[in-house]
């Protein structure tokens, strides 16, 4: 048998017991899964026989994280020939940590580097030409778009909307820049907005909603532009549920009805529509509309009841019963049903799970404010203390921050209760 260019490669690979090239692919894969704790990780087995043929291109820093966690050697011990001006791989097993540095420093030291979304020209036939883009790195896109959203749901927004925005800018260099096919292209396009409107939503987490609606409104465009039918429904679900917060009801209505009728238009499943009658009810009790928000609260629950199916979008996973009891308590909180609030809210915190962490703060936070104006005192104390918790333990939720802020001012006239005074200080402590 010939032996492979890379022989370097191709004896590690034999002597971990992998004498195909499937094989390897298979164990890299598995290897790169467990390091990137990413279980949709997957290196091809077209992208292994490259990297065993003659001088293989320098891997992307995740193929490089898989390599090391399967041979337990770098790239550079691999066969692999670092060009002049790659990147260089951090490994895994090194953690880093990035002291806050001014904007314009940050961006001065990055462009040093040469990362293309942050280059002044346009790059050279030469550069164009070699960035082909394949099923491999569609399909790095798209795990990198989930992991962006599974990390929204743990953490929140605040940290996480400036990666998104670096990684929405290479996607679209990559777009204007790389060489691939049509079929390539509708599905970079895709990612393109599906990665649009979760900027646009992690901005809103941060309280940066100035940036939020830019994005959520390029994303609605880029659907009505490519009939994206399903992301016209996200976004404008998205940009109904801002609109509460910005104090617009009556908007959060209409964004959430005309999501209906996107979703109709690709026959959306039932959690699609438990999804948008639960945002056109906090719509209607934030702007007091008692017999609108049950009704929808029960078009909600009875869509919800349906069941989950093998086509739900992965952006409705997060509505579980827990988050729409949760949803549901805030709008009958907004209502002024405290008492029923407090119910909600209490089963939906017992309820989520550590996934949805960032969601299980703001719900503590939310019964923080309903046990407080249902003068339930000792409820309103440990709720606020544990949402205050997840945040100590690197939630970074804006948004749960501020519902904190509202419990701590109310309870200026409460610091008689020695729980409710502790419960002050320490809220005034932690919490800007």
């Amino acid at each position: 048998m010939r032996t492979p260019a890379n022989a370097k490669l191709h004896a590690a690979r034999v002597a971990r017991g992998w004498f195909s090239q499937e094989a390897a692919a298979k164990g890299i894969s598995k290897a790169g899964r467990e390091a990137l704790r990413n279980p949709a990780y997957e290196v091809s087995v077209r992208t292994f026989r490259r990297w065993e043929s003659a001088n293989p291109g320098w891997p992307r820093p995740d193929q490089a994280t898989a390599l090391r966690a399967a041979f337990g050697r770098g790239p550079e011990e691999l066969g692999f020939q670092l060009a002049e001006g790659s990147p260089v791989d951090i490994p895994s097993d090194q953690a880093v940590i990035i002291p806050p540095v001014k904007r314009r420093t940050a961006l001065a030291g990055v462009a040093a580097i040469g990362l293309p979304w942050l280059t002044t020209s346009a790059p050279d036939r030469t550069g164009a030409s070699d960035l082909r883009i394949g099923d491999d790195e569609v399909a790095v896109f798209q795990a990198t778009a989930a992991d962006l959203d599974a990390i929204d749901q743990q953490f929140g927004g605040d940290r996480l909307w400036r990666s998104a925005k670096m990684q929405l800018s290479y996607l679209h260099y990559v777009i204007d820049h790389g060489v691939y096919t049509e079929e390539i292209g509708q599905e970079l396009h895709a990612i393109a907005g599906q990665l649009t409107t979760s900027l646009g939503w992690f901005c809103y987490d941060a309280d940066q909603q100035t940036e939020a609606r830019v994005y959520f409104s390029e994303a609605l465009n880029a659907a009505m532009l490519t009939g994206d039918h399903p992301l016209a429904t996200r976004t404008l679900s998205n940009m109904s549920r801002q609109c509460i917060d910005l104090r617009k009801p009556r908007e959060a209505v209409r964004y959430a009805r005309t999501a209906e009728q996107y979703a109709a238009k690709w026959g959306a499943p039932p959690r699609v529509h438990a999804l948008l009658h639960i945002r056109a009810a906090q719509g209607y009790a934030s702007a007091g509309d008692e017999m609108n928000t049950s009704l929808s609260v029960k078009r909600a629950w009875k869509s919800f009841d349906q069941g989950a199916t093998a086509w739900d979008p992965e952006w409705t996973g997060f509505l579980n019963e827990a988050e729409l009891t949760c949803l549901e308590g805030m709008a009958r909180a907004d209502l002024g049903q405290h008492k029923r609030a407090v119910r909600l809210l209490d089963r939906s915190a017992s309820l989520q799970a550590v996934e949805h962490s960032r969601n299980r703060g703001m719900c503590l936070a939310r019964l923080a404010r309903a046990a407080l104006s249902d003068r339930d005192y000792d409820r309103t104390a440990h709720a606020a203390l544990e949402s205050l918790r997840l945040i100590e333990g690197g939630q970074s939720s804006t948004r749960t921050r501020r519902q904190l802020a509202v419990v701590r001012d109310s309870l200026g006239g409460h610091k008689t209760s020695a729980p409710l005074r502790e419960t002050f200080d320490l809220l005034t402590h932690h919490i800007a």
